[in-house]
């Protein structure tokens, strides 16, 4: 757990368990408290999945969470790991200010439910 640089998982205050600090696919209670985001946040993915995200917005899919980044340069780290990256413009302010929650994870990973196509900017538009 030390070695990971990415901080992804956490120890129970026990010191007993270890879980992931988004949680990833398992439905768990992260223990988190929802949170005002900053105006503007950005998702990483490959340029494959834009048809996709195009019609259906971004989706936790298998996750419990969408994970969103704080800057660009993560989320292009985040969407190497799938192709050829692009990174995505969330309008997380307009987003809270519309009613819905966002939490920040320990490791400073941005989580919602969903984005609707309407909050995201893509590249060129």
């Amino acid at each position: 757990m030390a070695q990971n640089d990415k901080q992804r998982f956490a120890f129970s205050a026990d010191h007993s368990k270890i879980r992931a600090n988004q949680g990833h696919s398992l439905p768990i209670d992260l223990g988190l408290e929802p949170l005002a985001p900053p105006e503007l946040l950005f998702h990483g993915t490959a340029t494959r999945f834009l048809a996709s995200i195009k019609q259906q917005g971004l989706i936790s899919r298998g996750r419990q969470y969408v994970h969103l980044s704080p800057d660009e340069p993560t989320a292009i780290k985040v969407g190497q790991r799938h192709g050829q990256p692009i990174v995505l413009t969330i309008q997380a302010g307009r987003m809270y200010a519309d009613g819905l929650t966002f939490y920040r994870s320990v490791n400073g990973v941005w989580l919602t439910d969903k984005v609707s196509v309407a909050y995201i900017v893509f590249p060129g538009e």
